[in-house]
């Protein structure tokens, strides 16, 4: 049985996982309104990856005998200052999420829970992947300082991202 602490901890950053996605699908929306649907589909994709992310939690915390207990996700934000905003604000959700999954794995290492300690290693790895990712991106719209064909060229080569399964964890 899952020690109780671990177990609300779980639930939390689950809920955290699927407001991560529907803030994602809040920016989405804000690029798809503003007729860049590479920006959207990327913003899409992102959502996708937070959802499953989110399940990959949920499945675990069942699969340790842990009891759901979803929470009402806020409204998230749809209007942005442009581009760098809205990505300035996904970095932010990032690093936030990072910071709660490092007291998660805290949390572990305090209850002696390897078991969650393995399983949260994939969840640490990933933010490093994730942050850079949008720091990436903030970088290249700077240095684009608002040049149309440089963001309509962010937009083509961000619409062209595929999705990535993870669901399940590597072989």
């Amino acid at each position: 049985m899952i020690d109780s602490r671990i177990e609300e901890a779980l639930g939390k950053q689950i809920n955290q996982e699927f407001a991560a996605a529907y803030n994602y699908l809040g920016m989405s929306g804000y690029f798809d309104a503003n007729t860049l649907d590479g920006f959207a589909h990327w913003m899409q994709t992102q959502h996708n990856e937070e959802m499953a992310h989110g399940m990959r939690l949920f499945r675990y915390l069942l699969d340790r005998g842990g009891k759901i207990d979803l929470a009402t996700i806020p409204k998230p934000r749809s209007d942005f200052n442009g581009t760098v905003d809205a990505f300035e604000a996904a970095l932010e959700q990032e690093r936030e999420n990072t910071i709660a999954i490092n007291r998660l794995y805290e949390l572990a290492t305090e209850c002696n829970d390897y078991a969650t300690k393995s399983h949260l290693q994939w969840f640490l790895d990933e933010q490093v992947e994730e942050e850079k990712t949008i720091e990436d991106i903030i970088a290249m719209l700077r240095m684009a300082k608002g040049d149309i064909s440089a963001i309509l060229f962010l937009n083509e080569k961000l619409g062209a991202r595929e999705a990535i399964d993870d669901t399940a964890p590597e072989a």
